[in-house]
């Protein structure tokens, strides 16, 4: 990635995406797509973006083990060179996960990204079964687990980063929820801004809204680069 920010098009229009990565490659390194447009077009959003910057599938498998291997070598073979899983996933399933990616691997670049606890949850949102412990102990607990089956790359939120970063330093942690100042929050609940959270150790950001929203898209990317 040229810079270390992912667009998150989530929108509903597959020529709105390819317009919006246009219209932002200069400043962003990468493009992140979901079911929003997956459901709609297949593989087709990924493989035309991947032909401007890598692609970064995030429909976060959480399934039967044979069921995400499926759709993780799905998201590879359209071109992505990230995708998500739920770091819940549970062992058998994180290996079998650990060992798809270093497969893939040889083949090209590729990351297995583990969703830890969605940026949108705060400890009083957080479902009936994880209220127990604070937010930060459950992720550093998945980020264990997600260790030790061999998977080593996590989206969790800027609050989060520096902690893993002093005990895991080699962790690739990308951070959701990052919005400048003067940017709504919207549904995001732990939100930080991107200088920020690339010095407290961030390797890469995801930006959707205060980009796609925008009146200017391109000025939007531009700021949160010069931002950097």
């Amino acid at each position: 990635m040229k810079t270390p920010i992912f667009l998150a098009l989530d929108v509903d229009s597959n020529k709105q995406a390819v317009e919006l990565a246009k219209k932002t490659a200069e400043y962003v390194g990468g493009f992140k797509i979901g079911p929003r447009l997956s459901m709609k077009y297949g593989e087709k959003p990924v493989s035309q973006l991947a032909d401007l910057a890598p692609v970064f599938v995030d429909n976060k498998y959480y399934d039967i083990p044979s069921t995400m291997e499926a759709s993780v070598r799905a998201s590879f073979d359209a071109g992505a060179s990230f995708c998500t899983i739920h770091a819940q996933s549970g062992p058998e399933a994180l290996r079998r996960m650990a060992a798809v990616e270093a497969e893939l691997n040889d083949v090209r670049p590729f990351k297995i990204l583990c969703v830890t606890i969605l940026t949108s949850f705060d400890q009083g949102s957080l479902p009936v079964t994880q209220k127990t412990n604070p937010i930060p102990e459950q992720v550093m607990a998945l980020i264990e687990q997600c260790r030790s089956c061999g998977l080593n790359s996590f989206v969790c939120s800027a609050e989060e980063v520096e902690n893993i970063k002093k005990r895991f330093p080699d962790t690739y942690l990308v951070t959701p929820g990052i919005r400048l100042p003067e940017d709504a929050a919207d549904d995001q609940k732990r939100v930080m801004g991107p200088k920020m959270a690339i010095d407290l150790g961030a390797d890469a950001l995801v930006v959707g809204r205060p980009i796609t929203k925008a009146e200017n898209p391109a000025l939007a990317a531009k700021k949160f680069f010069e931002s950097l």
